[in-house]
């Protein structure tokens, strides 16, 4: 059995007034700890002197206490590890006697309910087994294996090696400074986003900055357009504010306004994926993006623009933003470095129209405070040395390689059974399946052969006429994805 490190210094409370010798007392409270698995084989517990200090009082019935434990094979000493509860105590032994206590509160019967907020039965989802695989077809996973660990870990030293005591206390909840500034020269560069550092607010990725908008935008009740079919995180955002969504249909031309206008003219918020449609794929004609902005200033509406993956685009250059397009500062912009970069990383930002920063701000500081400075400082060097753009453009190349091994082995394995959309930009492609084919169904099957296949009618409103898959390809070489879409197929 692994040992577990650290001896830290356990909470005994003793009873000086009791009639029980001291080191009895000790004693008991150790072996209920391990017969309950609060202290656990091969966990090194503190020295005799560390402890009697802690618990102020004698060294004298500690020594005892612990004499008496090594007698009875509770604890035992490890050569540089000093002394740690017994390896060799049996598993059943460690079983807490009063489990059915610890299982369920005791009278549970005559104890008042135990109630939880309405809002999370809106937020539960059913088992994904199809998440629970990493390589082909995982949706929104970079290609960890090319990213430049080596160069990104020079910039993590040298923030780690001695950080400003500026890095180590809390943070500016909008974000630390040098990253806000880079991060708002490479979207007014790239993206055409007009903006100052002033404007960006750092969060710990995308789903974070829409449930900030949801807080800072929203009132209960309120109607809320989103995309059918669109991105679940959404929904699952607005519901914690209590927002009644308005699904909207899509099109080849993305969001159909004139369809989301019949169905609630007075909209409080829109969210739209306008330059890669999550997960359909198209692109929001310029038309239909006037169109919007027009509505949105005629009405007081905000419009939510998620850029989720806009940097990969293989029909040309990246399409300018909707944020760039507007003229009356009603878009917020919401970017994450996730996919560009790697989820773990756990970096997003907003860009919010100037006048709502300090509501934005307040609400960032109420979540949790601000985000690692570490990472962020090193992001920022990442950044401005130029490591990023190099980076993006090395994946364009990949995954454009990458999404043409896909749609060559669907074109071999499939026999025209699925239906390709969503093929000009991004880190995936929607096919749709033969009708009456339960996509659920299929993902849990091909999940089992090792293949994540996302099921398409999980992001509608309402079950479509029609299921499909979401087959992410930026995460896997070219062998797993033609591997994952021969067993996909056979699954069929």
């Amino acid at each position: 059995m692994k040992r577990l490190p650290a001896g830290f210094l356990p909470s005994v409370a003793l009873d000086t007034g009791s009639d029980v010798p001291m080191y009895d007392q000790l004693s008991e409270w150790f072996r209920r700890a391990i017969i309950d698995g609060r202290l656990r084989p091969g966990q090194r517990v503190p020295s005799t002197r560390s402890l009697a200090k802690e618990l102020d009082i004698s060294r004298i019935p500690v020594l005892s206490a612990y004499e008496q434990l090594f007698a009875e094979g509770y604890l035992e000493t490890f050569i540089g590890a000093g002394t740690c509860v017994a390896r060799a105590i049996p598993d059943e032994v460690l079983k807490p006697a009063n489990a059915a206590e610890y299982a369920s509160p005791k009278h549970a019967s005559q104890s008042a309910p135990r109630k939880v907020a309405q809002r999370v039965d809106g937020l539960r989802t059913p088992p994904q087994t199809w998440a629970n695989n990493q390589g082909a077809f995982r949706v929104g996973l970079p290609a960890i294996d090319h990213f430049p660990i080596t160069s990104w870990s020079k910039f993590i030293n040298r923030h780690a090696r001695r950080p400003p005591i500026e890095q180590m206390v809390y943070g500016d909840p909008m974000g630390h400074l040098p990253l806000r500034e880079a991060i708002a020269e490479y979207l007014g560069t790239v993206r055409t986003v007009r903006c100052d550092a002033s404007q960006i607010l750092i969060t710990t990725g995308s789903q974070q900055g829409l449930q900030i908008c949801a807080h800072a935008l929203v009132e209960p009740n309120d109607p809320v357009w989103m995309e059918d079919p669109g991105y679940p995180g959404v929904r699952q955002a607005f519901r914690t504010v209590g927002a009644d969504i308005v699904p909207v249909p899509v099109d080849e031309e993305g969001l159909n306004v004139d369809e989301g206008i019949r169905r609630n003219s007075h909209a409080r918020a829109v969210y739209i994926s306008p330059s890669h449609q999550f997960p359909l794929g198209m692109t929001m004609s310029a038309a239909r993006r006037l169109q919007l902005l027009n509505w949105a200033a005629r009405t007081g509406a905000w419009i939510i623009e998620d850029d989720y993956d806009s940097e990969y685009r293989f029909g040309g250059r990246p399409l300018a933003s909707l944020q760039g397009m507007d003229t009356d500062d009603r878009v917020i912009y919401v970017g994450t470095f996730s996919k560009v970069m790697f989820p773990a990383l756990r970096v997003g930002y907003i860009v919010v129209p100037k006048d709502l920063v300090p509501a934005f701000a307040a609400v960032r500081d109420a979540f949790d405070t601000f985000s690692s400075t570490l990472y962020q400082a090193a992001l920022a060097d990442f950044i401005r040395e130029g490591q990023f753009a190099r980076h993006i453009r090395r994946m364009r190349m990949l995954y454009l390689e990458r999404r043409t091994a896909l749609l060559e082995a669907i074109d071999q394995y499939a026999d025209n059974r699925l239906e390709v959309v969503g093929t000009h930009a991004g880190m995936q492609l929607a096919a749709l399946l033969p009708p009456g084919v339960d996509d659920v169904a299929l993902s849990i099957k091909v999940a089992k052969k090792g293949v994540s296949a996302r099921p398409l009618s999980l992001c509608y409103a309402e079950p479509p006429k029609r299921g499909g898959v979401i087959l992410g390809y930026s995460g896997a070489n070219v062998h797993e994805i033609r591997e994952g879409t021969r067993k996909l197929v056979a699954c069929l």
